[in-house]
C-alpha cells in the first residue's frame, strides 16, 4: 500500500500538479480582506511547487507589466535574425508619449542602441522606449508569440489591429495573476524564447528603479527580478525572487480602485507592500530583517 502511495505521489509531481498551500492562502485572503477594488494574487513556491491563488485567472489591466510581452517579442525577432540586440536605432520625435521617460528628451536623429531602449523599458518603465520597440516589433507579433506559447489572456491591446474594445476596458495590456507569474517562470527557467534570451531578460529585469512596492520589502541582498504597472485605477507587480531557502514568484493585481492618490499610503501600493512582506517572511520565518528606520524617505522615487 505505501508503495503505491509512493508511486501515485511522484506521478502527481512529475505530472506538475500544483498543491495548495492552504494556510499561505489564508493569510492572503486576510491582507485582502476590506480592499476598496478588486485584487488578484498568485503565488509560487517553485522549489516545493505550492501555490496560493486569489481570482488568480481574472482578467486585469496590465498597465505597465505588458513591457514584459514586449521584451518577449524583441528577443524573439532578436533570435530569428530580425534585428540585432545592439543595432543602432533612430529616434524621432514622431514616437515620443508625453510624460517625464529619458527618452523623450531625445532629440530628432538622436542615435541609440536597441539594447538601452530596451534597459529603458524594463529598468526605467519608460514608456516612449517601451511603445517604440511595441512598433518595431508589432502587437499582433507580440500577441502571436503569447499566443503560441500557451497564453490565453496575457494580450498587447493598444496600437494593435482587433484590440480597440479590449483597450476600451483595460488599456494597453491584460493578463491574469497566473500567466504574469507563468511567463516570469519560463524566463526564470530559460524557456522564454531561448535560453540565452531568457538570460539577458532576466538580467534586465533584476535592474528595477520603481523598487519603492514590493521590492522594498525584500532585503537588498537578496535578488529579484519584477516589473510594475501603475495607473490611477489598478496598480500591480510581479516578482521573482532568489530566495536563501528556494524561489517563489508572485503577481498581486487590482482594478477598479476607489483610492486612486499617488502618494506612498495609497491603498494598492501598501497591499502589495503587505503581501510581498509576508510572504518573504512566510518562505524565510528565521530572517528577521525588516526595512530599517527613516528608509522611507530614501525610497520617494517618484
Amino acid at each position: 500500500m505505501k508503495y503505491k502511495l509512493l508511486i501515485l505521489l511522484l506521478f502527481i509531481a512529475s505530472a506538475g500538479f500544483a498543491q495548495t498551500d492552504a494556510k499561505l492562502t489564508a493569510k492572503l485572503q486576510d491582507l485582502l480582506k476590506g480592499f476598496n477594488g478588486q485584487a488578484g494574487v498568485y503565488v509560487q513556491n517553485l522549489k516545493t511547487g505550492k501555490t496560493a491563488a486569489i481570482d488568480a485567472d481574472t482578467l486585469f489591466p496590465t498597465a505597465s507589466m505588458i513591457k514584459v510581452s514586449i521584451q518577449c517579442g524583441v528577443m524573439d525577432k532578436i533570435e530569428k535574425g530580425q534585428l540585432q540586440y545592439n543595432q543602432k536605432l533612430v529616434y524621432r520625435d514622431s514616437l515620443l508619449y508625453a510624460g517625464n521617460d529619458i527618452l523623450g528628451s531625445f532629440k530628432d536623429k538622436d542615435t541609440i542602441a536597441l539594447s538601452k531602449v530596451a534597459m529603458l523599458m524594463i529598468t526605467m518603465s519608460d514608456n516612449t522606449a517601451s511603445l517604440w520597440l511595441q512598433k518595431l516589433v508589432g502587437g499582433e507579433y507580440i500577441n502571436n508569440w503569447l499566443s503560441q506559447n500557451g497564453f490565453t489572456a496575457t494580450r498587447v491591446n493598444s496600437r494593435t489591429a482587433g484590440r480597440q474594445a479590449m483597450q476600451k476596458l483595460y488599456g494597453w495590456g491584460m493578463t491574469s495573476p497566473y500567466e504574469m507569474c507563468r511567463l516570469f517562470t519560463m524566463i526564470r527557467q530559460g524557456k522564454a524564447v531561448s535560453a540565452a534570451a531568457s538570460e539577458r531578460m532576466y538580467r534586465n529585469m533584476g535592474r528595477i528603479y520603481w523598487d519603492e512596492r514590493a521590492l522594498s520589502q525584500i532585503p537588498p541582498y537578496v535578488h529579484a527580478i519584477s516589473k510594475q504597472g501603475m495607473v490611477n485605477a489598478s496598480r500591480s507587480e510581479t516578482v521573482l525572487v532568489n530566495a536563501p531557502h528556494g524561489d517563489y514568484v508572485f503577481c498581486i493585481t487590482t482594478k477598479n480602485n476607489k483610492d486612486q492618490s499617488w502618494t506612498p499610503t495609497n491603498e494598492a501600493d501598501q497591499l502589495i507592500r503587505k503581501v510581498s512582506a509576508l510572504l518573504y517572511h512566510y518562505y524565510e520565518p528565521k530572517d528577521k530583517w525588516v526595512p530599517v528606520e527613516g528608509i522611507g524617505r530614501y525610497m520617494l522615487n517618484e
